[in-house]
């Protein structure tokens, strides 16, 4: 799958990453996929605490690793996350690889869903919000220029909403 937007995170294994015979504890590869994730969201621009605030919680629903080498104490790793899909559901696949030598330490990919927080209800489409996010970093084509179509006639009807609303209120004041 195609990469639409990705980043580099480097890192070094600590201590207490890694168990008695100094290597890393399996489980320790899901927190630095977590760290590169949210290092990819702040740099998309829409992190964990944006998602709450525009009503969405994004729940992580699968997640798959494999295994490839083990890492050890003090080894510096690079992991790459990128996002390969976020029209249904947000798909990041990752890589761990040590960084002198290049080699694939790990890899595996995690998907999240968009949930409405106020309603808990399970999104089948990624809200407006994300895909506003997302439209820059498309490639120019056809896909791009549905989105932004899709995201005009939204916005048209956020804001018909609100003017109905106002007059609503309007009326029921006076």
């Amino acid at each position: 799958m195609k990469a639409i937007f990705s980043t580099e995170l480097a890192m070094v294994v600590p201590f207490h990453d890694v168990d008695s015979m100094g290597i890393t504890w399996h489980g320790n590869y899901l927190r630095y996929f977590e760290v590169a994730r949210c290092k990819l969201l702040d740099e998309l621009g829409y992190n964990y605490r944006q998602m709450m605030h525009s009503g969405y919680a994004w729940p992580i629903v699968d997640t798959q690793l494999k295994y490839v080498k083990s890492s050890t104490f003090d080894q510096h790793l690079i992991v790459h996350a990128a996002i390969v899909e976020w029209e249904n559901r947000l798909r990041i696949n990752y890589q761990i690889h040590d960084a002198e030598t290049g080699q694939r330490i790990t890899k595996g990919y995690t998907i999240q869903a968009a949930v409405e927080i106020e309603t808990e209800e399970l999104c089948f489409v990624t809200p407006a919000v994300f895909r506003q996010k997302i439209l820059p970093l498309l490639a120019e084509g056809e896909l791009k220029q549905e989105l932004a179509a899709e995201l005009a006639s939204h916005s048209q009807e956020v804001a018909q909403n609100a003017t109905a609303n106002e007059t609503l209120i309007n009326k029921s004041v006076s």
